[in-house]
């Protein structure tokens, strides 16, 4: 079932409005009137809010797909005219010749139209699919609570956590999904940087080390008291670090090992996240960097995640001007690597003007 922006703006709208007028019974002495109001106003702003983000970051996309169709469209039909004006053949040839070319055009048209309509159903099934579960477990929690289990206290903040947890869920998606479209839109900018990337995967490992010992997954980085510099933009491959690295620990076996290795090669540093998990399949390997694909999705689902983290890696890199590789075998592991420009030492991170001489140091 396809969902327009209208529907799922109403339904957020209206979840979000519920949810919060569910907390306002919460509070003492609170009239019939205030709780109307509140809903109310809370349902309004919240539509607007919704609609505009979806009109304006998701379904933009679309219009301009159809834009590039229209001007595709006028250039091929001027094409056609120009080459039939320089060619001096037999009148019938002609026309013979420009209505073939013609009906390969519209031929062409039609393919990317029904390749369009197909994504545009697909993403919709897929967003839409992402953000019914934290939406309907927060919704549950809530109306359990309205069913007269508020009255336990112990029963009430157990609820209220999970509701909480589910709405963080919920936030996280809506951030993952704006931070893609605003990399695909040029609205995020790579501030460049030098910076040692063996620090900074410290940093990184230091933060999952719990993730790690719940699993008992043992993270390794080979070299770790070398320095690496290279230039580029500290927080997005912050960012990358952390998606590579959390998922070689969640599916790598429990008691694995994953590996962070590094090696200088033509004024680049090349960095390999390496495990010993179940691998990928290789009809899955050119589609993980898609949007909410996911290898298992009953195993992912259980692991957590919005399935957006490779994807948004995979622009990261090309904001780099690199790639983000992978190599995979089934039951022995997989390893992902990316290059980064060879950097100037520094004895701090510090961020330097983008305008300055961006060169290569040996």
């Amino acid at each position: 079932m396809i969902i327009n922006s209208r529907g799922l703006a109403l339904i957020l709208a209206t979840i979000i409005s519920v949810i919060t007028t569910a907390f306002l019974t919460l509070v003492p002495s609170v009239l019939t009137t205030a709780l109307v109001i509140a809903f109310g106003i809370t349902f309004c702003a919240a539509y607007i809010f919704i609609r505009l983000m979806l009109e304006f970051l998701f379904f933009r996309h679309i219009n301009s797909m159809n834009d590039a169709l229209e001007s595709f469209k006028d250039e091929a039909l001027t094409n056609i005219t120009k080459t039939s004006g320089q060619t001096s053949l037999n009148p019938l040839k002609r026309l013979n010749r420009d209505i073939t070319n013609y009906a390969e055009g519209k031929q062409q048209e039609i393919q990317e139209l029904k390749r369009m309509e197909a994504f545009r159903r697909e993403f919709i099934a897929d967003i839409s699919h992402e953000l019914k579960t934290p939406i309907f477990a927060a919704q549950g929690f809530v109306h359990t609570l309205l069913d007269g289990a508020v009255e336990d206290k112990k029963v009430r903040g157990k609820f209220l956590k999970k509701a909480a947890k589910s709405l963080d869920g919920l936030d996280i998606l809506v951030q993952d999904l704006l931070t893609i479209s605003q990399m695909e839109t040029g609205e995020i900018k790579m501030h460049f940087e030098n910076f040692d990337i063996v620090g900074l995967t410290k940093e990184v490992v230091d933060q999952l080390e719990g993730e790690a010992e719940k699993r008992k997954i043992e993270v390794q980085i080979e070299g770790a008291d070398q320095k690496h510099f290279v230039r580029a933009d500290y927080q997005r491959i912050y960012q990358v670090m952390i998606n590579l690295v959390s998922n070689g620990i969640k599916y790598t076996k429990k008691e694995g090992h994953v590996t962070i290795r590094f090696e200088e090669k033509d004024r680049q540093i090349i960095t390999y996240i390496i495990d010993n998990g179940r691998g990928i399949p290789p009809e899955d390997l050119k589609r993980i960097f898609e949007r909410f694909y996911r290898v298992e999705k009953s195993r992912s689902k259980e692991k957590g995640g919005t399935g957006l983290g490779l994807s948004i890696v995979k622009h990261i890199m090309e904001g780099h001007d690199s790639t983000i590789e992978v190599q995979s075998e089934v039951k022995k592991g997989s390893t992902f690597s990316f290059k980064l420009k060879k950097g100037k030492p520094v004895a701090h991170r510090f961020v330097e003007d983008e305008d300055s001489e961006d060169e290569d140091y040996a």
